[in-house]
């Protein structure tokens, strides 16, 4: 992955100025304003470019259900944000200009994402809002004297409708294949054109290691920007899998014995552009690099709500699957929860615990939190793993479900000391909602192993 510092507006991004110009000319009619919501989806309106621009400049009003909801959009109980006793009110979401950008696939349409305030207010971030998240943790970085670049790589697996129901849309293993099936093949040529629409930078498309699996590397960038990146670029594989007549599943566990992985390449940088985390062949990690991966392997166990969000989140941890299943670290180890790997001022901790279900901005708010706690504390990492990871018995295992990493985020002091009480509030309140829903509902599994 490439390490060139980014400018301060992405590329692909328009100025609001530019915005107005185009406006004007009626080349933009269209303006979506949108929230990251809790599972890391676009939700929003669509305005009129000429009345968004002329009146609602200051902000629009949004329920706030929107980030106190489950996947089905369930109006829910039990969060401070919103719920049937408040009675569902709205809360004002605010335009960040910086992410405007022409919108692909849609003639005549920008983008832009919002801030949500917090409701009654007009000036004050809404501090359980994903996006918000992670600015909070990236400011505690930057307090330390640094700032955060990331490289996303992204897995999902593409289906298509047969008379059994969905099937993969290639049947076997691909993993570095360069001659692919027709569907393979017109895929990926068509996502590599909506992404340059959409001023995302890529470094590789491929084909991987699962029948109809497709992996997505992105260029090492600003950490909003990618995870901005990354939440555009769910929505637009999406949309582009139903016009090919497919599905996208961004599931940590799409089938038994097949996992999609959502790996975050961290790294620090001074403020003048020089990495933080160089480190040579042979020679010790960086102290910083230390201080950052004790922090990652001691405190994630705390954080897991934020990227293992679901009951499937678990089921991608297996042994001997490219998963993790202990909290380990290792140089360019692919069996740890957190990989050493690059050279010379490419080096990075690539941190292998969110599957594809996660969402982008939480994930990486629960890992800056932990490296954080790291360098807060100059910390020392535990020894690295050099064998079978998944044989590594000294090392803290993942939570073996989503019911008891919501019990040990709720109760975590750490937890509460890093994100706050009203995330911590908030965040276990959904992760809770959702186990409560698994545990009162019937799947097919069960019916087909007990009716026979």
């Amino acid at each position: 992955m490439t390490t060139t510092p980014t400018p301060t507006r992405p590329s692909g991004h328009l100025s609001r100025e530019a915005l107005s110009t185009l406006v004007a000319g009626r080349d933009v009619t269209e303006i979506v304003l949108a929230v990251p919501d809790m599972q890391g989806r676009l939700q929003g309106k669509l305005f009129n470019a000429d009345v968004f621009l002329e009146r609602l400049t200051g902000g629009v009003e949004m329920c706030a259900y929107l980030l106190a909801t489950d996947i089905d959009m369930t109006p829910l109980d039990g969060f401070a944000l919103a719920g049937w006793e408040q009675g569902f009110g709205d809360f004002l979401v605010q335009p960040d200009w910086n992410t405007t950008r022409l919108f692909p696939g849609r003639s005549g349409t920008v983008l832009l994402l919002g801030t949500p305030l917090r409701p009654g207010h007009t000036t004050q971030p809404l501090d359980v809002a994903p996006r918000r998240m992670l600015q909070t943790q990236l400011d505690r970085v930057r307090d330390f004297g640094y700032l955060v670049k990331v490289g996303v790589e992204s897995e999902f697996v593409l289906y298509k409708q047969s008379p059994q129901g969905l099937k993969p849309a290639w049947d076997h293993n691909l993993d570095y294949a360069l001659h692919h099936p027709p569907a393979a093949t017109d895929f990926l040529r068509r996502l590599s054109d909506v992404l340059h629409e959409a001023g995302i930078r890529y470094e590789a498309v491929k084909t991987e290691g699962a029948p109809g699996q497709v992996e997505v590397s992105f260029a090492y960038t600003d950490a909003t920007a990618a995870c901005d990146d990354y939440t555009l670029y769910r929505y637009l594989v999406t949309e582009l899998a139903q016009r090919h007549d497919m599905t996208a599943a961004f599931m940590a566990a799409p089938e038994t014995g097949i996992g999609s992985g959502l790996h975050l390449h961290l790294s620090l940088w001074t403020p003048d552009g020089e990495p933080a985390f160089t480190r040579y062949e042979q020679r010790d990690l960086p102290p910083l690099m230390e201080q950052a991966i004790a922090g990652l392997v001691s405190g994630l166990p705390h954080l897991a709500p934020l990227y293992a969000p679901t009951v499937n989140s678990y089921k991608r941890y297996r042994p001997h699957s490219f998963a993790p299943t202990r909290y380990t670290w290792g140089t360019d180890h692919r069996g740890c929860a957190i990989r050493v790997t690059g050279h010379g001022p490419g080096a990075r901790v690539e941190v292998r615990l969110a599957g594809a279900d996660a969402n982008a901005y939480l994930a990486l708010t629960a890992y800056l939190a932990a490296l954080t706690h790291g360098l807060d504390n100059a910390l020392a990492p535990p020894p690295p793993c050099t064998h079978d990871a998944y044989q590594d018995t000294q090392a803290i295992p993942v939570h073996r479900d989503l019911a008891q990493a919501v019990q040990y985020f709720r109760h975590s002091t750490f937890a509460h000391t890093l994100l706050g009480e009203d995330v911590v509030r908030h965040y276990a309140q959904a992760a809770q909602t959702e186990s409560d829903w698994h545990r009162t509902h019937v799947t097919d599994l069960e019916r087909h192993r007990a009716i026979r």
